[in-house]
């Protein structure tokens, strides 16, 4: 019994080692068979393509990742939308700089009517703001004691001299300076030295010539100085009135000259460096419909205002009809010829903020979007700096129609 078992087990052990070498044999033939096959398949797969065909296939591969993106528009759906095409042309560009600016007096023609002596206002004829004066014109009338003291000195040396003759005798005494203390003397005759410091005197003091002459030939001091006004224009400022106290120097009025007036205008950073003294501008006014001024750039002033962050150009206009009064505002158009530049219309060019694009016609419907660099703009009217050619049509009107359709295709991105 013990015997058949072992018998039996080792028949069992046989069987199950015939099994296993029979499926290691049986697996190891198919998969030597599927590699041939495969191997078969893919010769026979690449010799049935010719080797021609294989290049051109690369090649219009290629050729596809090159080609431009463009955006198709049909010519019925042009006129739908109102596309219309507009040549890029290089041609005279000019810029207008529209300003503000203000009337002004000419400060070269402020004068200032004062006195070097002391004294009292005792009348006042320039007595208001604004009052029209002509040159030599009454301004004040002015009391000095001390101008009166002076003209009594000349007087009486005047009589003097008419007493004693051209000279008289003086005795002068001086020292030598040396260590004895040595003094000399010495005889002069100076009546006309004397009369001449004092007459210099009244002068100096600005008394016109001819209250000088009236005092010689009367014999009598004039107690009223009258000034009269240098120049014809308008009472300026008026800082005294009738009995004022006034010292050397002070001021009594400011007369401005108005048959020139300045127009300071405002020139901000970014146009400063297209003009330049001698460009011709036009000054116009709303309230004087149909007049214009013309005039040219005289100064441009050195500094540049901090808040405005503008300049001022300074222009000179003639008025002698006083039409432009001071504080009175103008329109001022200057206008700068930036010589021949490649330009587009304002309307064919679209901008994102991070780039510019314009929309070039490739014929048949189909529309390019370029990438372009732009630079001055005037008048309706951009630079092209890069991007864009002499002679390439773009669109002009309804691009943005355009731009809207190559967006939705997902040709252009946002």
């Amino acid at each position: 019994m013990r015997k058949n078992r072992i018998i039996f087990a080792v028949c069992i052990i046989i069987a199950a080692g015939i099994l296993v070498f029979f499926f290691l044999t049986v697996s190891g033939i198919h998969k030597k068979n599927s590699n041939v096959v495969a191997k078969n398949t893919i010769a026979d797969t690449t010799q049935s393509i010719p080797a021609s065909d294989a290049g051109e296939k690369q090649d219009d591969w290629g050729e596809f990742e090159k080609e431009v993106p463009t955006v198709d528009i049909p010519h019925d759906k042009q006129q739908l939308i109102g596309v219309r095409t507009t040549e890029a042309i290089v041609k005279p560009l000019w810029k207008t700089i529209r300003t503000v600016g203000r009337v002004e007096s000419d400060e070269r023609k402020i004068s200032t009517v004062n006195i070097k002596v002391e004294g009292w206002v005792e009348k006042l004829y320039a007595d208001f703001t604004g009052k029209p004066v002509k040159k030599g014109d009454l301004i004040a009338d002015i009391y000095s004691p001390e101008l009166v003291s002076t003209q009594l000195e000349f007087i009486n040396l005047l009589k003097w001299k008419d007493e004693k003759g051209h000279r008289f005798q003086r005795n002068v005494e001086f020292r030598w300076g040396d260590r004895y203390g040595t003094t000399g003397q010495m005889l002069t005759f100076d009546i006309e030295a004397l009369i001449l410091v004092a007459k210099e005197k009244l002068m100096l003091w600005e008394i016109p010539d001819d209250q000088i002459k009236k005092i010689e030939e009367t014999k009598e001091p004039i107690r009223i100085l009258q000034l009269r006004s240098p120049v014809n224009g308008f009472v300026l400022e008026k800082p005294v009135v009738k009995g004022t106290r006034i010292a050397p120097g002070d001021k009594i009025v400011d007369i401005v000259d108005l048959s020139t007036v300045w127009i300071i205008a405002d020139i901000y950073e970014p146009d400063l460096p297209l003009v330049r003294v001698g460009q011709q501008a036009k000054i116009t006014l709303s309230y004087y419909p149909g007049k214009t001024f013309s005039s040219k750039i005289e100064f441009i002033y050195p500094f540049l205002a901090e808040q405005t962050r503008s300049a001022k150009v300074r222009f000179s206009v003639p008025n002698s009809r006083t039409v432009l009064k001071p504080q009175m505002f103008t329109t001022v158009e200057i206008a700068v010829d930036m010589g021949k530049r490649l330009v587009i219309p304002d309307s064919a060019l679209l901008d994102s903020g991070k780039r510019q694009i314009v929309y070039v016609d490739q014929g048949d419907g189909f529309f390019e979007p370029r990438e372009v660099t732009t630079g001055l703009r005037s008048d309706g009217n951009v630079e092209v700096l890069q991007g864009l050619n002499a002679g390439e049509r773009i669109a002009s009107s309804a691009a943005f129609l355009i731009d809207s359709e190559s967006k939705l295709r997902g040709i252009v991105r946002e």
